[in-house]
This record gives C-alpha cells, sequence and structure tokens, in this order.
C-alpha cells in the first residue's frame, strides 16, 4: 500500500478509498446513463441497490462514498453543457468535446465538476484521482491527457491553489 494510502496508524485512509470508490462507480454510472438513456435518479438507485456491490479491477464498490456518488451524478449530469464548455477551453484546438470517445469524456467531466464544484479536494488530488480512473480504463495516452486537460482547467479555475504551491505541475 502506498504511503498516500496510509495513515498515521497504518490504516487506509477510509475516507480517501472512499472517494475513489465513489469516482469510479459515477463515471460508471454516467457511461450507463449516457449509453442508454435512463433517467439519472433511475441509474443511481441502481447503483445504491444493486451495483455497489460488486468488484472492479480490484476495487471494492461496497465502500464508495453513497453521498459523494449521489452528488457526482447528479452534479455531472445537470452540469454536462457548461463542464463541456470548461473542457472546450483548454482542449488543443481541433479537438471539440463531442469527438472525445464516450467514456474518456465522462471522465474529464467528472474531474472538470469536482474542480469547479467540490472545493473542499485539493485540485492535485481531484487530477491525481482521474488520471488513475484513465489509466484503469485506457491503455493508450488517454492518462497523459487527462493529466494536460485537468491540469490547464485547474490553473484556471484555481490559480491560488497553484501559486502557493510554487506553480508545479500536478
Amino acid at each position: 500500500m502506498s504511503g498516500r494510502a496510509a495513515g498515521r496508524t497504518g490504516k487506509p485512509q477510509r475516507s480517501g478509498l472512499r472517494r475513489s470508490a465513489a469516482r469510479l462507480a459515477a463515471v460508471q454510472a454516467l457511461y450507463q446513463i449516457e449509453m442508454t438513456g435512463m433517467a439519472t435518479e433511475t441509474v443511481i438507485d441502481e447503483f445504491l441497490d444493486h451495483r455497489l456491490k460488486e468488484e472492479v479491477d480490484g476495487v471494492r464498490l461496497d465502500g464508495a462514498d453513497r453521498r459523494m456518488l449521489r452528488d457526482l451524478v447528479i452534479g455531472i449530469a445537470r452540469e454536462a453543457v457548461a463542464l463541456d464548455d470548461m473542457l472546450s477551453a483548454v482542449l488543443e484546438d481541433g479537438w471539440p468535446v463531442e469527438r472525445l470517445e464516450t467514456l474518456l469524456r465522462l471522465v474529464l467531466r467528472a474531474g472538470a465538476y469536482e474542480l469547479a464544484e467540490r472545493r473542499d479536494i485539493p485540485p492535485r488530488v481531484v487530477i491525481a484521482e482521474y488520471v488513475d480512473l484513465a489509466d484503469a480504463f485506457f491503455g493508450g495516452k488517454e492518462p497523459g491527457m487527462v493529466n494536460g486537460v485537468l491540469d490547464r482547467l485547474a490553473r484556471s479555475l484555481r490559480p491560488e491553489a497553484f501559486a502557493a504551491a510554487g506553480g508545479g505541475a500536478a
């Protein structure tokens, strides 16, 4: 277990693991909504009642922070257009958000939502979490793209977090 995941007692930081599981479940729920057109609340209920009992890529979803899962899915679904506009502003020219593969677009939307709405979570943590998610889903350059896009967006949305820390890359 990495030092990042262990607290002073050597036990895993439960809240961090619960949030990571919530992020993974949220991206999966958003994908289901996108692919099926099901109502957001219906998908959330399905995840809370059934899907959180699963394990995905070695991550047990049953420990997911249920409140965070709900907040992410509802917020991202509600703010999708605004989030896509934010992402478009930091994507390379010629790469509209609509052109991105669905899962990649959802990972970026989720990261953008947390950067914009969850000021209680440091931007470097948000970036690292979504780079890890991209790495779990993709085997190519996508994690690097997620890192670059979310880093540019974080510097735009929360410049004070980078100025205070010397401005190094995430």
